[in-house]
């Protein structure tokens, strides 16, 4: 993910980062993504069911129960071995998390196990009552799916009254205390309404904006030719930076990112190059920590089957089983071939990736999406910079 508020508009220094050590068990929550070790943050979607249609999803969930899923007891042993590994963050996802009826009891052990406990959520099923008891539990964040404003929402989740629902979640959360945070997935369907969610953050006092580009896999890869064209693309990092900037000069600040499409950093940074250099020099030492794509190494995924993932989005990819192995010790093993490749893909990325002087920043950006393509180590057909941008050398 990248920060837009921490690196544009100067929210985070390195020196903010460096104090802590760089040890992921050490930072804050919102340094977490600068750690040197990338203890992996782990989603766990602990149920395939889902009470919405969404077009985009990378799950393929229905409204149905699908069997196999990780027992109460099984999970927490997940989630035991997950605070012993020293991952950072688990995130609880699905289908639907809320569905689950012991979601509270799990969110509950894994931060008396050390954990900082996350959601994702379409928000729909949040009344007062459960954000009220979620709060009491200690949850770190909830992000809440909103994929524009009411008619688009509702289109893209194929469910009229979905907005409304997820819209209450919101305030239900934000009343009980809890951060809470809007997830937008960026498709040609819906990016008109980007600039309506930072209407509403301001209108709602929502903490947190984050913008996912389009990740083909699941149902999303239905869209795949509906995502952005790389000049649609940067006009959104431009809409995104300069309303970011505003809400920081009217004394609003908002914590905004992008997730899932590193080259991000890369227009970031040059675009800062223009305005202000000495700025950009300071993010050029963060997007090095940052290090980008992640998946595998500083992010992996558990399904509702126990099958273990370098993401979320990359289900044909499985490394294991927890029912069979531990994730921690699936993760450091060498003889995992892929595995192993993906902690260090820098060597083995190909096409106009393999030379990009932005390799260290971006890490190759999304495998998923280059594998949609075609070409697992091929390059990532989303990134959205031009040959000159990617090819002259730093002074």
């Amino acid at each position: 993910m990248i920060g837009i508020s921490k690196l544009y508009c100067g929210a985070v220094e390195p020196s903010d980062v460096l104090r802590y050590g760089r040890e992921s068990g050490k930072l804050p929550s919102h340094l977490l993504q600068f750690s040197a070790d990338k203890r992996p943050v782990v989603v766990w979607n602990i149920t395939r069911r889902c009470n919405l249609r969404c077009i985009h999803c990378y799950s393929n969930s229905r409204d149905i129960s699908f069997a196999g899923e990780l027992t109460t007891g099984e999970g927490k042993n997940v989630l035991k071995d997950l605070a012993q590994f020293g991952s950072p963050v688990i995130l609880f996802s699905g289908g639907e998390p809320l569905l689950r009826p012991d979601l509270a009891d799990l969110a509950e052990y894994a931060v008396d196990q050390g954990l900082r406990a996350v959601i994702s959520t379409n928000g729909t099923l949040i009344t007062k009552t459960i954000a009220g008891k979620l709060q009491k539990i200690g949850l770190s964040y909830i992000g809440i799916s909103l994929d524009g404003t009411e008619k688009t929402h509702d289109t893209f989740r194929r469910t009229k009254g979905a907005y409304a629902a997820a819209l209450t979640g919101i305030r239900n959360c934000r009343d009980a205390g809890i951060k809470v945070g809007i997830r937008f997935t960026v498709s040609r369907h819906n990016v008109q309404d980007v600039a309506a969610m930072f209407d509403l953050l301001a209108e709602e006092e929502i903490e947190r904006l984050c913008f996912y580009h389009l990740v083909y896999s699941g149902r999303g890869l239905e869209l795949k030719n509906e995502d952005l064209t790389p000049g649609e693309t940067r006009k959104l990092l431009d809409l995104i930076m300069r309303r970011t900037k505003e809400l920081f000069a009217a004394g609003k600040p908002r914590e905004i990112l992008t997730v899932d499409n590193h080259a991000d950093g890369p227009y970031l940074y040059l675009r800062l190059q223009e305005e202000n250099p000495e700025r950009a020099k300071e993010v050029l030492e963060l997007l090095r920590m940052n290090e980008g794509n992640s998946s595998g190494h500083g992010i992996g995924c558990i399904s509702w089957d126990g099958e273990i993932h370098p993401d979320q989005f990359w289900r044909s990819i499985s490394f294991g089983n927890v029912r069979e192995r531990p994730f921690s010790e699936v993760w450091l093993d060498k003889s995992m071939g892929l595995l192993v490749k993906l902690k260090e893909k820098k060597k083995y990325v190909q096409g106009r990736c393999a030379g990009c002087r932005w390799l260290d920043i971006c890490g190759g950006n999304f495998r998923a999406r280059a594998e949609a393509a075609g070409n697992i180590w091929g390059p990532d057909p989303a990134c959205y910079l031009s040959d000159e941008e990617i090819s002259v050398k730093e002074g």
